[in-house]
């Protein structure tokens, strides 16, 4: 059961996971429910309105009413991957209804899109993150169902105006859905700014130890959409371990703590390399220079993530060259642990990527910053 009063800061709310207690045993910490099937009365209803776990397992419970109370939402729903909750919205959508999505953005779902939401008979335009006149211009009235926002957007962080976006989508019917990864909910909740449904990759931030594959979607309202998308949820099956969802819980506990650790070692790293000479450009929405920084202020609360990416002077062998002599950032893909990671994207995201060759993607972790600026320094001066 819940602790009272429920109004408490997203800090709290994450620690505590809501304050819930088992009623069986008194527990602070949840307990697992393996089985995949419930009993049924001989009257042939469900004792605890459960049937099958696939969308009844009460291990959803607690993270589901956690990822509520953090993002502002009415309903939550636990998926198997990131791209599993992403692709759960597109399913909603019908043969021929028109999607805008961002042109950068998180490589897997646009070639998704591309490929498999062709297929599907659903239409596409891709536009500039932080033009708002431009996704509103390729909004067709009658014909566009979604808007899909990323922001900050993934490698160049570039910052979505979703109020902005979300007024104008509203205004022609059109639902708006938001990659919440990179911000969580402790720096923006996007439902505050007019979106219908955020989306996690709960295998990033939510989870924040690298030890978990899951996805998350959260709605404003229940409405006829959201019902389509839990529709799809349940006869998918693409949905969440029982196990992997209590590791996602207890990942979600120490949230706080590691959001804003990443997000101020992330700050330090940009300042300090901005206007270094072995840099061409340091891309990260906290600085005053990046291109979305006035909107970031606005609608990203204590802190800018802790994602940034870093532009090499050299071009693509320099950054490669640079990428391999790290030591304490580990080359791997992924993003959102207590680790420290750096990736080459173009290389990753393969030859359609619009990624440049000399950017490298950081994933700042929770570690002394110290010891990161001088895995960099000694990085790039090995490089030189």
């Amino acid at each position: 059961m819940p602790h009272k009063p429920n109004r408490q800061h997203p800090a709290t709310v994450a620690a505590q996971a809501l304050g819930w207690v088992d009623d069986a045993t008194r527990s602070v910490t949840p307990p697992l429910y393996p089985s995949t099937t419930f009993e049924r009365n001989t009257d042939l209803s469900y004792h605890a309105g459960r049937c099958y776990s696939r969308a009844d397992n009460p291990t959803y419970d607690q993270a589901c009413a956690v990822l509520n109370a953090l993002e502002g939402g009415a309903d939550s729903r636990l998926f198997a991957s990131g791209m599993a909750a992403a692709v759960c919205v597109l399913q909603a959508l019908q043969p021929g209804d028109h999607v805008v999505a961002p042109r950068v953005m998180y490589w897997a779902l646009r070639a998704y899109m591309q490929d498999v939401g062709v297929r599907a008979g659903l239409t596409f335009d891709f536009v500039d993150n932080g033009d708002a006149d431009a996704w509103q211009r390729h909004m067709q009235p009658g014909k566009t169902k979604l808007i899909w926002l990323e922001t900050p957007a993934n490698p160049d962080w570039q910052i979505t105006d979703i109020a902005a976006v979300a007024r104008a989508a509203h205004d022609i019917g059109a639902v708006v859905a938001v990659d919440n990864t990179v911000a969580t909910p402790l720096l923006t909740r996007p439902i505050d700014f007019g979106a219908d449904i955020v989306m996690h990759s709960a295998t990033k931030y939510l989870n924040g130890h690298s030890d978990v594959l899951a996805g998350t979607l959260t709605c404003a309202k229940k409405d006829a959409f959201w019902e389509q998308v839990c529709k799809q949820h349940k006869s998918g099956g693409a949905v969440l371990g029982v196990f992997e969802t209590w590791l996602l819980l207890r990942g979600m506990r120490t949230l706080s703590l590691r959001v804003e650790r990443a997000s101020t070692n992330a700050m330090t790293l940009a300042r300090h390399f901005e206007n270094h000479p072995e840099i061409e450009q340091v891309q990260y929405p906290g600085l005053e220079s990046h291109i979305g920084h006035d909107i970031a202020k606005r609608q990203m609360t204590g802190g800018f993530g802790g994602m940034l990416s870093i532009r090499v002077k050299g071009g693509t062998e320099r950054a490669v060259a640079f990428h391999n002599a790290c030591h304490l950032f580990k080359r791997a893909t992924s993003l959102g642990g207590v680790e420290s990671l750096i990736e080459h994207r173009a290389s990753v995201e393969g030859p359609t990527s619009p990624v440049p060759g000399d950017l490298l993607r950081l994933s700042v972790g929770i570690e002394n910053i110290d010891d990161l600026i001088a895995d960099i320094e000694t990085a790039l001066a090995d490089t030189k």
